[in-house]
C-alpha cells in the first residue's frame, strides 16, 4: 500500500519540516510492524500538465498492508511526531492525501 501526501511548505519552514522528518519521523516509523519505506521529494518542475503552485513537497509512505498503516497511524508514536512534520504545511488539515494499492 503506498500512501502520497502533497504538502505546501513554505520556504521559511523547509528547514523545519526537513528535520523533523529525518531526524524524527523516519526513525519512528521504521520501528513499526509493516513498515517499507518513507520519502520525502522535493519538487523540481512540473514538465507536462499544471499542479497547485503551492504543492512543492511530496510525502510518500509505504506499507505492507492497509491494516499495518492503520495500526501506525494509531500509535503513540505516530501521534507524537507525524504533527511535527504537519505543523510546517500551510495547509494543515485540508491537504490531499491519496491512497494507492499496488496491482
Amino acid at each position: 500500500i503506498r500512501l502520497y501526501v502533497e504538502m505546501d511548505v513554505p520556504p521559511t519552514r523547509e528547514r523545519e519540516m526537513l528535520q523533523a522528518f529525518h531526524d524524527t519521523f523516519v526513525p519512528e516509523a521504521v520501528k513499526h510492524e509493516g513498515y517499507i519505506r518513507v520519502k520525502m521529494l522535493k519538487r523540481r518542475s512540473i514538465l507536462q500538465g499544471t499542479a497547485p503552485a503551492a504543492h512543492n513537497y511530496r510525502f510518500e509512505l509505504e506499507f505492507q498492508s492497509e491494516e499495518l498503516r492503520q495500526k501506525w497511524i494509531a500509535s503513540a508514536g505516530h501521534q507524537r511526531v507525524w504533527p511535527l512534520v504537519e505543523r510546517t504545511m500551510t495547509t494543515q488539515k485540508d491537504y490531499p492525501v491519496v491512497l494507492y494499492d499496488e496491482v
